[in-house]
């Protein structure tokens, strides 16, 4: 299998910030709850990230009391800022 392309746009799409607000928890607690640091995860609220830890994102969802698909969504190309 080949590997994937490197380039700066991609279609995957973090809903972190949506779901902190439907929570009303703060990034800062967030980091607390999961131990991330802030930093990464504002990278990864900003759809800046290139990678996750599956264990990340597994205390992420757990924290949120979401599955996956409702952090990260694949948008259409035509629906990119």
């Amino acid at each position: 299998m080949a590997p994937a392309e490197q380039d700066d746009a991609h279609d995957v799409h973090c809903r972190l910030d949506e779901l902190l607000a439907e929570r009303g928890m703060t990034l800062t607690r967030l980091s607390e709850l999961v131990g991330v640091s802030i930093v990464n995860l504002s990278i990864l609220k900003n759809d800046r990230a290139r990678a996750i830890r599956f264990s990340t994102l597994q205390a992420i969802c757990r924290a949120l009391e979401c599955e996956v698909g409702d952090l990260l969504v694949v948008r259409s190309s035509d629906s990119r800022p």
